[in-house]
């Protein structure tokens, strides 16, 4: 048992990013690999637990807690057993993206390739920088076919010194449609491309987290 739980923090700058998404998404996929995981809402929007009402009893947790109370919520859930900690994060608060990267052992950039997405992410850029934790841009909602576009943005992310995700999260309909049903890709539609995305975003991030540990 680690003395702290595997925390991953999803920040970005701009609404609409994914994040929340993502963090469920990823959280879920934890629980089917048999940790025992949780979400941390950071946003006062709350959606992750919203998304938790309409799941119902079944894994991940989802708790609220303020940027303040931050560290206290993932020691919190380590004392009840809590191995995998997802933190998600409200767009447009420094303090509360800053308090997210310094809990976590890898940070997941979501951000769509255009270009007001991609000017979001300067200020996270310096954030991680400062913190010297691994962080990754994850491209998310990209278009069938747009190969030009994302290869572009992820251009755009090294140039302002952000390592890229090689694992892409395409615009697709299971996200939106399960995220409704406090689902996810992968339990709506198992064989769909959302999910074998999820799937390859999860074991690349398991190889991340082995080799920061090594």
């Amino acid at each position: 048992m680690p003395t702290t739980p595997t925390t991953i923090a999803i920040v970005s700058q701009k609404g609409g990013s994914g994040k929340t998404t993502l963090a469920v998404n990823l959280a879920t996929r934890a629980a089917a690999a048999k940790h025992e995981s949780c979400v941390v809402d950071t946003d006062p929007q709350a959606t992750a637990a919203a998304w938790s009402d309409w799941r119902g009893d079944f894994l991940p947790v989802v708790v609220t807690a303020p940027p303040a109370r931050l560290g206290r919520t993932i020691e919190s859930a380590k004392k009840n057993g809590v191995d995998f900690v997802v933190i998600d994060t409200p767009p447009h608060a420094d303090a509360a993206a800053r308090e997210a990267i310094k809990a976590a052992d890898i940070v997941l950039i979501p951000t769509k390739p255009r270009a007001f997405d991609l000017a979001a992410l300067e200020p996270i850029a310096d954030l991680v920088n400062y913190a010297k934790t691994p962080a990754f841009v994850v491209l998310n909602a990209v278009p069938t076919g747009a190969t030009k576009l994302a290869n572009e943005a992820k251009k755009a992310a090294k140039d302002i010194g952000l390592k890229v995700c090689p694992v892409t999260l395409g615009e697709r309909a299971d996200f939106h449609r399960s995220s409704a049903k406090g689902e996810t890709a992968g339990e709506l539609a198992p064989d769909g491309k959302a999910s074998k995305e999820v799937d390859k975003l999860w074991k690349w991030l398991h190889k991340m987290l082995k080799k920061a540990n090594d």
